[in-house]
């Protein structure tokens, strides 16, 4: 296959530079090109990199005898992960690379998240590294397509269980520029939150009428990562509108879940001056690992086991209170038109009478709440039906096509 793809290959060739070598020849032996760079800070090379650690502390606009004179491990590697994370903007807008793959333990992992984030979605961004899926990872630090694998066995030199790694690694990221189909921005893109057809299923409606005005639709699961994902897109304005539906993440977060997505959920949309309609689905539970033991202050509560990955509690009276104020504060943070759709009946198909998170008594301490807190300019409207009936999914309708008619979502 011609030389059609060059994948970018970060690390610290001071002391992988064995491991660094063998990535990029199985790279370059499925026909691939390879530009290196070099981050390490203390050592130097044994070979030439293509971009150099003096040229990448240059580019946090610092040095390598800064980095080395902070006397600090942690200090020096962020600004050469500053660095890093420049180059790899600038060497993709300028056709330089196609993909990234970068190694590391605990400190080039830490450098290579911010290089992920740096280049756009659909860019190939895979990490290898010694705590590939940790908890030591939050949710926030990842790039919306990041791609990891484990580096089992690889902490100090080449061995035939880490070449397994590095091999797969290097199929994998040049495969992916050469399949990648780029999102290609000719239709304006609608961003809407869910947390499955099950629980809510307003998207069933929504979707096809709204590409029928023209628009794609982008639906992204509120299970942490999912949401991650949206506020990322949303931020960097990929976004004519979003239908944020399912906000629970915001809550989950505010009650101690490590099943959010991180401190700024719903604050996307608002730094980029996107119109948001948004609704509180299911945002009266919160989740957990189902296969962990539920928090002590959450074990009296109703429960919903999703399946053997995720389960949920209902939140009390004042829990809900404590989350329509702040959904009504971050609301507020935006200039861009912000309405919140508050339907009196419930927020998700378990809240039903029958079922395990109906509490009717709660949720009406939420609605009541949430209408106090909602300020002017933010729109507000209180609905006499549940979240999964026809006449939410006609109100999120009007109010988009009447910001559409006004001019505020771009078509």
């Amino acid at each position: 296959m011609a030389n059609d793809k060059t994948i970018l290959v970060i690390g610290t060739y001071d002391t992988k530079s064995d491991e660094l070598d063998y990535l990029a020849t199985a790279i370059k032996g499925q026909g691939g090109n390879v530009l290196s760079m070099d981050v390490s800070v203390l050592g130097d090379p044994s070979v030439v990199t293509d971009i150099s650690k003096h040229q990448v502390a240059e580019a946090a606009n610092s040095s390598i005898q800064d980095a080395i004179d902070s006397g600090d491990e942690n200090t020096a590697m962020q600004i050469m992960a500053r660095g890093a994370a420049t180059l790899c903007t600038m060497l993709h807008k300028a056709g330089r690379i196609d993909g990234m793959v970068s190694m590391g333990g605990t400190m080039g992992t830490d450098l290579a998240l911010d290089c992920a984030r740096a280049l756009p979605l659909g860019v190939p961004k895979y990490i290898i590294s010694t705590i590939a899926f940790s908890t030591l990872i939050p949710a926030e630090r990842l790039a919306t397509d990041t791609q990891m694998i484990l580096w089992a066995g690889g902490l100090y030199g080449l061995n035939s269980v880490c070449k397994a790694s590095l091999s797969q690694a290097a199929g994998a990221v040049l495969g992916a520029a050469r399949a990648v189909e780029m999102p290609t921005g000719k239709k304006p893109m609608v961003g809407m939150t869910s947390l499955g057809s099950t629980c809510l299923k307003y998207m069933k409606v929504l979707k096809p009428a709204l590409e029928t005005r023209g628009f794609e639709v982008a639906i992204f699961h509120a299970t942490g990562m999912g949401g991650m994902a949206f506020e990322n897109l949303a931020r960097e304005g990929a976004f004519a509108c979003v239908m944020d539906f399912a906000p629970q993440e915001m809550g989950n977060h505010m009650m101690g879940s490590s099943v959010n997505s991180g401190p700024d959920r719903l604050r996307g949309a608002a730094a980029s001056n996107t119109p948001a309609i948004i609704a509180p689905g299911c945002v009266d539970l919160v989740d957990f690992p189902a296969w962990q033991e539920f928090p002590e202050q959450f074990k009296d509560r109703s429960f919903h086991a999703h399946n053997r990955l995720l389960a949920s509690a209902t939140l009390n009276a004042d829990e809900r209170r404590q989350v329509a104020r702040e959904l009504a504060l971050r609301a507020a943070e935006s200039t861009a038109p912000v309405h919140i759709i508050s339907p009196k009946h419930g927020i998700e198909e378990w809240d039903k009478p029958g079922e395990p998170a109906h509490e009717p008594d709660n949720h009406a301490a939420f609605v009541e709440e949430l209408a106090k807190s909602v300020q002017a300019p933010v729109g507000f409207t209180e609905l006499d039906c549940h979240i999964n009936d026809a006449e939410f999914c006609a109100t999120a309708l009007a109010i988009f096509d009447e910001w559409l008619a006004q001019g505020l979502i771009a078509k």
